[in-house]
């Protein structure tokens, strides 16, 4: 003697939020995977960045500039 029966209706939306917990489940998994490629590429870049050299602004630069003088004629 059953005391509860799962309607049609009913096991359709078991069924459906089986498939949508399942969804969330693998979407979450790609979101982290992606933000941990992210983050290597960030720290990759920021270690380029502190092994270039820096040459201090207050430093001349190295080109001479030279101005032609102009006469009008």
């Amino acid at each position: 003697m059953a005391i509860a029966r799962i309607t049609g209706p009913g096991l359709a939306a078991i069924g459906a939020s089986v498939a949508l917990l399942w969804v969330c489940v693998l979407g979450q998994r790609v979101m982290t995977e992606r933000a941990l490629v992210e983050r290597a590429q960030v720290i990759r870049e920021m270690q380029r960045l502190q092994r270039r050299r820096i040459e201090p602004v207050y430093l001349p630069s190295r080109r001479s500039h030279h101005r032609i003088p102009v006469t009008a004629g």
